[in-house]
Formats: C-alpha cells, sequence, structure tokens
C-alpha cells in the first residue's frame, strides 16, 4: 500500500491576526490531473496522532473504499485557544469561521486540485472541534457540504444557530455521541452532560429536515471510540 504525505505548513490568518500551524494530508496517487474532495479537521493533530486518520485514508483510498480526498488538520494551540476558536462564546470564534471559510478553502483551492465545490468539502471534529465543524458548515453552506461530528459540544448558542439555520439543505450531518457521555470531565475540569444536549440537537436536525446520519455508541467521551467510528465516518461521506 502507498502511503500519502504529510506537510507542515505556517499560515499566517488576516482574520485572526496570527499565524497557524496546518498538517496537509496528501493522498499516494496525488496528480494534478485529477481532482480530489477536502476534509478539514479541527483538533487536527489529535486526528492526525491519535485517530491515525491518514493511514486510515492511505487504506481506503488504496481500496477504492474512499474517493480522493485532502485532509488538512487545523491544530489548536493550548486549551484557551481552543476555547477561543472552537465555541461560539469564545472570542475569535467568528473570525475563525471566517479564516476556515474565506482564507483556508481559498488558498487549498488555488494550491492544489480540488473539486471547488461546497458538496466535496467537509468538515470534521472531536468534541468543541465538532463544534467549530458544525457552526463553520451552518455559516457558509455553500463552502462546505459535509459536517462529522463526533460527541460535540453543544450549548444553547449552537442549538439556536441551528434553529436560525437557513441554507442547510446543501448541508450533510454525520453525529455521533456516546451514551456513557452523560457526566464528562471537560478540558476545564468541570462536569458536564453531553449526551442531552446531543440528543436535543439531533431531534432539532429532524425537525429542520437535516439531511443526517445519527448513532448512539456505547462508550465515553474518548479517542479509544473515535478513531474506531472515523472509518465508517469517511466511507459514509467519502465513499
Amino acid at each position: 500500500m502507498d502511503k500519502g504525505t504529510v506537510k507542515d505548513l505556517n499560515f499566517y490568518s488576516d482574520a485572526l491576526q496570527e499565524e497557524l500551524q496546518l498538517l496537509v494530508y496528501i493522498p499516494a496517487n496525488y496528480s494534478p490531473l485529477y481532482k480530489y474532495n477536502l476534509l478539514i479537521a479541527t483538533d487536527g493533530k489529535d486526528y492526525f496522532q491519535l485517530g491515525g486518520i491518514t493511514r486510515l485514508a492511505d487504506e481506503l483510498i488504496d481500496n477504492y473504499e474512499m474517493e480522493n480526498t485532502i485532509i488538512v488538520g487545523v491544530p489548536y494551540k493550548n486549551v484557551e485557544d481552543r476555547q477561543k476558536k472552537y465555541i461560539p462564546s469564545g472570542e475569535q470564534h467568528e473570525a475563525f469561521l471566517r479564516f476556515l471559510a474565506h482564507e483556508l478553502v481559498p488558498y487549498l483551492d488555488e494550491n492544489y486540485a480540488t473539486f471547488q465545490l461546497g458538496q466535496t468539502r467537509g468538515m470534521i471534529g472531536d468534541s468543541m472541534a465538532a463544534t467549530a465543524a458544525l457552526m463553520v458548515a451552518l455559516k457558509y453552506p455553500n463552502v462546505f457540504g459535509k459536517a462529522i461530528l463526533q460527541s460535540p459540544y453543544v450549548d444553547e448558542l449552537v442549538l439556536k444557530t441551528v434553529e436560525n439555520a437557513a441554507n442547510y439543505s446543501a448541508i450533510s450531518i454525520y453525529h455521533i455521541i456516546g451514551k456513557g457521555e452523560d457526566k464528562v470531565i471537560t478540558t476545564s475540569k468541570e462536569v458536564k452532560n453531553f449526551l442531552t444536549p446531543n440528543r436535543t440537537l439531533h431531534q432539532l436536525f429532524l425537525e429542520k429536515n437535516f439531511t443526517t446520519f445519527y448513532e448512539e455508541f456505547d462508550g465515553d467521551h474518548t479517542w479509544k471510540h473515535w478513531k474506531p467510528d472515523l472509518r465508517r465516518a469517511l466511507i459514509e461521506n467519502f465513499g
């Protein structure tokens, strides 16, 4: 099995007024003569290291179980940085969404052979990173046609945004949550119930006729469950 390559880049964002690290996975079969889907991962380093997403993509692309896809990881700098950017109450949240849609995507479209169509672009995230993935797809549905949500952090602001969403018929949602996620110890050492708000979010998706896949798995808020789920998530969205 041929292995793709991972480039480690620095990208200056005008929206955020700071430099961000990017991890760019290019499939082994990359050629400018082909066109490629695009998947952007918030919590990027976690997806590349803990999730093993590049090795999985190598295998799935090699076995023709997944279409040609470039995967871009956007790592966070620290816990505070993650909270500022990923959740709606964060002071850099709106700027982060602008960076993803108006700076990162145009850069990737310019430098790689992508389809340049919303339905061929996806966002993926876990926990707060899944919140960012959902929020950017809701705000820019013509840019991102897919959102893969692994145990998203859901609060009233998230639910309100979904309630008020327009043009969401273009978005396909993949959504999982663990039955053991009713008592999650967060990075700020608080205990939060993730399960109930996610059930509410799922009902809202159904009421508003979102295209959605939903599953409650037996497990908790950890990579022990998110990593094995990635195979199905990638095949469902890019198979």
